[in-house]
C-alpha cells in the first residue's frame, strides 16, 4: 500500500494513544452524560471501524458488477457540529475497558487493516470500485481508505471535549 497512507494511517493513531495513554482507568471509563460515549466507547468504536472498513473493502474488491464512483469531499466527516449516528454494527460495547486493554486492541485493529491493504494485489482496484457510505453515497474505496484517518481524528477531537468534561 502506499507509503503516505500507512504514514498517515500510523500517525492518526499515535496521536489517538496520545490523548488517551494517561489517563486513569475511571477517567477512561467515566461518561460526561449519560446517554454518551465514554473514551474507553469512543477508541472501541474505531477498533470496530477498523475491523469493518477491512470486510467492506474486500467485498467490494470481490464484487463484479461495482462501478467507479465520484470523489466526495470526504472531510465533512471530520465536522463534529454535525452529529452523526454510529452504524449498530460500530457501536462501542458499554464494557469496562482498562487504557491497556484498549491500546492492545488499537494496536491489533490498525494491525489488520494495514496488512490487509498490504495483500491487495491490485491497488488501482481501489479506485474503480465502491461501496455506499451511509451518509456521503457511493464512495471510491481509496476514499473509504482515506476515511479511516479522517474518521479517527473526528474522534479524537471528542476524545478532546469528552476529557474537558469529566
Amino acid at each position: 500500500m502506499n507509503q503516505l497512507i500507512n504514514d498517515h494511517l500510523s500517525e492518526t493513531r499515535n496521536n489517538l494513544v496520545e490523548e488517551i495513554k494517561l489517563l486513569s482507568d475511571t477517567q477512561f471509563n467515566a461518561k460526561p452524560e449519560a446517554n454518551s460515549w465514554s473514551i474507553a466507547q469512543v477508541c472501541h468504536h474505531l477498533t470496530l471501524t477498523d475491523a469493518s472498513f477491512i470486510r467492506l473493502i474486500a467485498w467490494a474488491l470481490k464484487q463484479e458488477d461495482s462501478k467507479q464512483a465520484e470523489r466526495k469531499n470526504i472531510h465533512i466527516i471530520a465536522d463534529r457540529t454535525k452529529k452523526v449516528p454510529a452504524p449498530e454494527f460500530v457501536v462501542p460495547a458499554e464494557d469496562f475497558f482498562t487504557v491497556q486493554q484498549i491500546i492492545e486492541l488499537l494496536d491489533d485493529s490498525r494491525g489488520n487493516f494495514t496488512t490487509f491493504l498490504d495483500t491487495i494485489e491490485d491497488p488501482s482496484l481501489l479506485a474503480e470500485k465502491s461501496f455506499k457510505h451511509p451518509f456521503l453515497g457511493d464512495l471510491p474505496l481509496d476514499q473509504w481508505v482515506e476515511l479511516v484517518s479522517i474518521h479517527e481524528q473526528r474522534h479524537i477531537e471528542q476524545i478532546k471535549e469528552i476529557k474537558a468534561l469529566i
